[in-house]
């Protein structure tokens, strides 16, 4: 089998958890770019906070999903080709929502995180994605128009019983964790999985000819998606029978060894 596309996922899989890449993986993208193989990025991760690995990769020629599945961009013309938004009413739905789970919620307005609230969580965000973090007084008032996504944070196992409930409350959205801290919810339909179906079709790359590689449930539709769906060793423990083959952890370059087992060989 040819491979044509490896989609990777970045935080606690191609990144470090100091989130870098280690020059392993790095060597190793290089070699699978130069067999003309499309290196996709597919992120939770804001558009702004995945140009910079992009770049590092030198993937000026291939395209880059990010927030979920909500936004992919075609980085040799610098354009986003699709993006599919919340509702603002749907974005003050989950507001209420967070109220009444005792969670705290973020969007993201004019290239910046926007909660009401402070947490060790959206520290992490805050972390993770280099943004400002915009705390008002009026989440409502402050979201007037339509967001890509939100995110509803709290203790993981506190938070794993609100993913059930909200899943049952609002099926009309799509719920997925990407941290054990972190409950990501887009548009219905918008997840990594779907964004990868809609953009092989435009490069005519057949579903068994994509590798995709992640480690938590917002990997989960597109590691069932591609041809050979791989995890990381450090997968959430509830997933590892998921997917195809697991490989080494994220510190210990798993990406790399994906290239050489199933690209290079």
């Amino acid at each position: 089998m040819k491979y044509k596309m490896l989609v990777l996922d970045m935080d606690d899989t191609l990144l470090n958890d100091d989130h870098t890449i280690s020059d392993e993986n790095k060597l190793m993208l290089a070699k699978a770019q130069e067999l003309g193989v499309y290196v996709i990025l597919a992120s939770g991760r804001p558009t702004p906070a995945m140009i910079a690995y992009a770049k590092e990769l030198q993937l000026d020629n291939s395209y880059m999903i990010s927030y979920n599945g909500a936004v992919i961009t075609d980085l040799k013309e610098d354009k986003i080709i699709f993006e599919q938004t919340l509702t603002q009413g749907q974005i003050h739905e989950l507001y209420d929502y967070s109220l009444k789970s005792k969670t705290h919620i973020i969007t993201y307005v004019n290239g910046k995180i926007v909660s009401e609230t402070d947490s060790e969580y959206i520290e992490i965000e805050k972390n993770i994605t280099g943004l400002t973090h915009n705390k008002v007084v009026s989440f409502k008032d402050e979201v007037q128009s339509s967001a890509v996504k939100c995110i509803l944070l709290e203790e993981p196992s506190y938070l794993k019983e609100v993913e059930k409930d909200l899943k049952a409350a609002m099926p009309h959205l799509s719920v997925s964790m990407s941290k054990p801290f972190f409950l990501e919810v887009a548009q219905n339909g918008i997840d990594k999985g779907a964004s990868i179906k809609l953009l092989s079709e435009k490069l005519d790359i057949h579903q068994s000819e994509i590798i995709a590689v992640g480690n938590a449930g917002n990997d989960l539709s597109m590691i069932e998606y591609a041809g050979l769906g791989v995890w990381v060793d450090n997968v959430d423990p509830e997933l590892r029978d998921k997917g195809d083959v697991i490989v080494a952890s994220n510190n210990n370059h798993g990406v790399a060894e994906v290239i050489k087992r199933f690209i290079l060989n």
